[in-house]
């Protein structure tokens, strides 16, 4: 019964706070999502704007540019309107990318932020 009873209380406070995260893969060559980056950076930012996109950006293997991959975690109420979300991008519009839908529960970490008054800059960690 002690695991049981350790585990509760360790989970009891955690933030248990459901978002939902896109795995998005280019179905064509990086090259080929230039003519329509434009537009997906405006609508990312139309959703970050309205509280919907908690973080996002491209992935890369370390080595050499971003290959079109990208990961973009949202809040959205469910799977349904993150679905939706994702596949009003102009990439997926546009059958440049693909995309795999995940709901992630966050139950540990950390957000630092720091705001310097003399200069208006902020610092997110």
């Amino acid at each position: 019964m002690f695991f049981e009873e350790r585990v509760t209380e360790l989970m009891r406070k955690m933030l248990r706070k459901k978002l939902y995260v896109l795995i998005s893969k280019p179905v064509v060559p990086p090259e080929n999502l230039k003519p329509f980056l434009m537009a997906h950076l405006e609508y990312m930012i139309g959703l970050e704007k309205r509280g919907l996109v908690f973080a996002s950006g491209p992935l890369s293997d370390g080595e050499g540019p971003p290959t079109g991959h990208g990961l973009t975690v949202l809040r959205a109420k469910d799977a349904n309107e993150a679905r939706a979300l994702a596949e009003a991008d102009p990439f997926f519009v546009n059958g440049l990318r693909t995309f795999e839908l995940k709901e992630w529960t966050v139950m540990e970490g950390t957000l630092s932020l720091r705001v310097n008054l003399s200069d208006q800059s902020v610092e997110v960690a």
